[in-house]
């Protein structure tokens, strides 16, 4: 069991290393397979040896091997929570399609979540791909696709409520997004998600205000929070309702 989740990590971080060139290069309109990668201060091109994920970052101390100019630590910290959220999902998915879709699914969150930090943005490129692999998702892990449809007109019908009446405080990202997430999540896990992704919107947003990040007027991105909230969401939300549950009970 532990080989497997070594191996899960593995991909993960692989698959992050490739979601590292996703984020910075889909916003910008840039194709994610040419030009090669290559260091943002030098331009020479990166080798192997200088994209081998993590460990690259850890035996170059994070500077570039060729200009020693130094580079983000965010590229190893998305490689290392993809690999993490990876080895995670085998705790409750067994090797086959329904766990080759999990992984997909966390690709595009972990994607989604960074360029809306970036740029403020969720691309419908990224949209547009989950959706169907969503489809596919619910016909085998849902009770029915009824159930994935009230996923989805729950979760994108309160988001698009909440964007009419908040006049742009809400983005229309953050509805689309939140109408695929109910594809894959279904009724039950969208309240678990939106709720999820509202609390720690709350909290998040008034502990940047508090220090003084962020003031009033300033931008705060939800799509994370959605993101977060439908992972912990896919993995988690019977128990979660059923500890709420208990609590009244």
């Amino acid at each position: 069991m532990y080989l497997l989740f070594a191996t899960y990590f593995l991909l993960g971080i692989i698959i992050g290393s490739f979601l590292n060139v996703c984020i910075y290069r889909l916003p910008l309109g840039k194709s994610v397979i040419s030009p090669p990668s290559a260091c943002g201060s030098c331009g020479h091109r990166l080798g192997p040896l200088d994209m081998v994920p993590v460990f690259s970052y850890i035996f170059l101390r994070g500077h570039c091997r060729y200009c020693k100019a130094s580079y983000s630590p965010r590229y190893m910290l998305v490689e290392l929570l993809t690999g993490l959220l990876f080895a995670l999902c085998g705790l409750y998915y067994l090797p086959g399609l329904k766990m080759a879709l999990v992984f997909f699914f966390i690709a595009c969150l972990v994607t989604q979540a960074f360029i809306d930090l970036d740029h403020q943005i969720l691309l419908d490129e990224i949209l547009m791909l989950m959706l169907p692999a969503g489809v596919v998702y619910a016909y085998y892990a849902l009770p029915d696709m009824w159930d994935s449809l009230y996923g989805a007109l729950f979760a994108g019908g309160l988001m698009l409520l909440i964007f009419l009446l908040s006049r742009g405080g809400m983005g229309a990202g953050d509805v689309k997004l939140s109408f695929v997430l109910g594809v894959w999540l279904g009724l039950k896990g969208s309240i678990v998600c939106l709720m999820l992704a509202f609390i720690l919107g709350g909290i998040i947003g008034v502990l940047l205000l508090a220090t003084g990040i962020k003031q009033r007027k300033d931008p705060i991105p939800f799509g994370p929070f959605l993101c977060i909230g439908a992972y912990i969401s896919l993995l988690f939300s019977p128990y979660l309702i059923y500890f709420y549950w208990n609590l009244f009970v």
